[in-house]
């Protein structure tokens, strides 16, 4: 028997709720903001471009993550690798450092334990966005 989460309506509903709640209280929007301005950032620095929309598609992915996934991207390869090693250095640590921090300090509370753990799974995504794509988790 399949989980309440998964089934047709009532699964559409907890994950809206979900996404507000995280929305409002996981600090969905202060970390879509942060990626946003990494994108802004990017977007001035015209040889960084590719970094900027990966920035956007991982601050639409952290506004609204529930019923959502990052996978990889099939047949990414080396120059991604070498594009993210410098996407860390340029944003990806302090961007992944958000989400350690929100993580952390949504932890200390018993209800937002599945919100930090939710900022736990983005800190992959903040370090190596390249070669990555956001699809729906059904």
């Amino acid at each position: 028997m399949a989980p309440l989460a998964e089934t047709g309506h009532h699964g559409r509903v907890i994950r809206f709720l979900l996404n507000v709640l995280w929305l409002v209280f996981g600090g969905g929007l202060v970390l879509a903001v942060g990626y946003g301005i990494a994108a802004m950032i990017c977007f001035v620095l015209v040889v960084t471009i590719p970094f900027g929309v990966a920035s956007l598609r991982l601050a639409s992915y952290s506004l609204w993550p529930f019923g959502r996934t990052l996978v990889v991207k099939p047949g990414v390869g080396l120059a991604s690798g070498a594009a993210n090693v410098l996407w860390v250095v340029l944003a990806g640590w302090w961007l992944a450092l958000s989400h350690i921090v929100a993580g952390v300090s949504l932890c200390l509370t018993i209800i937002g334990i599945p919100f930090g753990v939710a900022n736990f799974k983005l800190v992959p995504a903040a370090f190596w966005p390249l070669g990555r794509e956001v699809v729906d988790a059904s």
